[in-house]
């Protein structure tokens, strides 16, 4: 006599993008990129198909089924975050899961809604009185603070998730007020101070590390809360 198996009941889960929302069924994947369920944008640094969302033993996995762009996925507090690269997958088991990546200059978000979440993480943001922030192991000085907040200024300002679109480093540096080299010198401080905590993605080869760094920056500055919409106000005060 043959047993049938009856697939594990998972619960609902939802995705939204630029406002609109896209329910995935258990029943078979849900692919997202330049095509696919999801088709986020017709960038052509984006790969057809580079996330995949299926339902396996009653847990949801998320799946980079892409060959070269990393996603870098937290839960909704910034406390816990993971740097997908390709081939890899974990489990969705946040009530709230946000998802950021980018190809080329442009980066997107969106959030992963689970109507019953697995795991819920509870400890506070870490901050200090006198004004700096701490993320891990790492303190930001005023200054780093706000290269951070230039490069980052597209995605804090537009509501809710979407696509942005990450200045250059001249273009930050312009809206700073700052000198291309202390741009330049002040990025690099960022970038070692964030990959001596173990942050991938910030370091490599000569070529890879000029072009991608300040993209990589700005998806962890913004998974991690990092930087916050409510910091933009800094851009606009005197500084030096």
């Amino acid at each position: 006599m043959t047993t049938q198996s009856v697939p594990v009941p998972v619960p609902e889960l939802q995705i939204e993008f630029c406002g609109e929302w896209h329910p995935v069924s258990p029943y078979r994947p849900f692919t997202i990129g330049r095509e696919g369920d999801l088709a986020v944008d017709d960038n052509p640094f984006l790969h057809r198909r580079l996330l995949e969302i299926h339902a396996f033993e009653g847990l949801w996995l998320l799946s980079n089924i892409g060959s070269r762009l990393a996603v870098t996925v937290s839960d909704a507090d910034g406390h816990l975050q993971s740097w997908l690269a390709p081939g890899g997958r974990l489990p969705l088991v946040f009530g709230l899961t946000t998802i950021v990546f980018s190809a080329g200059a442009t980066t997107y978000e969106l959030s992963v809604h689970v109507s019953v979440p697995l795991f819920a993480q509870t400890q506070p943001a870490l901050q200090q009185s006198d004004g700096t922030t701490t993320i891990g192991a790492v303190t930001m000085t005023d200054t780093q603070r706000l290269l951070i907040i230039a490069l980052a200024e597209p995605m804090l300002r537009r509501d809710g998730t979407g696509i942005s679109e990450i200045p250059t480093n001249h273009d930050a540096a312009q809206r700073l007020g700052w000198v291309i080299t202390r741009f330049n010198r002040k990025l690099d401080n960022v970038c070692d101070k964030l990959d001596r905590i173990g942050v991938p993605g910030l370091r490599g080869g000569p070529r890879s590390y000029a072009t991608n760094r300040r993209v990589r920056l700005v998806e962890y500055a913004i998974t991690s809360h990092l930087v916050s919409k409510a910091d933009l106000i800094l851009l606009d005060q005197p500084h030096e």
